[in-house]
């Protein structure tokens, strides 16, 4: 088709095979990425990017403890994607009988330390997020450490009930990074988001919300073992924790 538009539009004259070996010096056939970077402050974005350099060089030095938090979800019906397959044939993934409700994970990752979960069904609530901060807070106080948690704008990470605490947990030595608006891609535990819904849920149909949940589990165990890091699930003192 590219081959076609360039000798109608431009009168370029290429073969498929040549215009192929072309792109395939600079170009790579892969699953394009959503960004927000055209919403992003630059200016606010590089205050905070050198804010954010200065913690992880104090965390290197062992002076902090520096993690990252964010929440993500998955879903019984995975999106299809790239796979090989022998020519003429299809791949196709059975749909189970129901989608069922979305199942829910934040995180907290300290890159090349350790990752501590919870899995909810629907979304991620202000409860369960403060009950994993009161956890950060407690351990922060009884090691007599500074601990930062860097994370986004969401709303549960800004309403009032949380707004009221953050003088409490400060006393106990847990601080707030709060990232610039549409940047996520300056918090790693995207990636490891990324990772375990492309590389090991990915082309996966779940019978129920438990069967997923398990596979989430597993995944978040595999990728720990992979990438060298003990993995922690917490449970949520809610109906819907998993």
């Amino acid at each position: 088709q590219l081959a076609d538009k360039l000798e109608k539009e431009r009168s370029i004259k290429l073969s498929p095979d040549r215009l192929r070996r072309v792109l395939k010096k600079g170009f790579i056939w892969k699953r394009a990425s959503p960004s927000h970077k055209g919403k992003q402050d630059p200016k606010q974005r590089e205050i905070k990017q050198s804010d954010l350099d200065m913690l992880e060089l104090a965390a290197a030095a062992g002076e902090i403890d520096l993690k990252y938090l964010d929440e993500s979800g998955f879903c019984a019906w995975s999106k299809p994607s790239y796979t090989y397959y022998k020519k003429g044939q299809q791949k196709r993934i059975q749909q189970t009988k129901k989608r069922g409700r979305r199942l829910s994970i934040v995180g907290l990752f300290e890159p090349l330390s350790s990752f501590v979960y919870g899995l909810v069904i629907g979304g991620v609530d202000r409860k369960a997020y403060i009950q994993m901060m009161e956890k950060e807070a407690e351990e922060a106080a009884q090691m007599k450490r500074i601990r930062i948690i860097v994370q986004d704008n969401g709303p549960i990470h800004r309403c009032q009930e949380v707004k009221h605490l953050w003088s409490k947990w400060e006393a106990q030595g847990l601080y707030i990074f709060f990232l610039p608006k549409y940047c996520s891609e300056m918090n790693p535990i995207e990636l490891e988001w990324q990772h375990i819904k492309e590389d090991e849920l990915a082309g996966q149909m779940f019978e129920d919300e438990l069967e997923l949940a398990y596979a989430v589990i597993h995944g978040v165990e595999v990728r720990g073992k992979r990438a060298d890091y003990p993995t922690q699930r917490i449970k949520f003192k809610s109906s819907h924790s998993t």
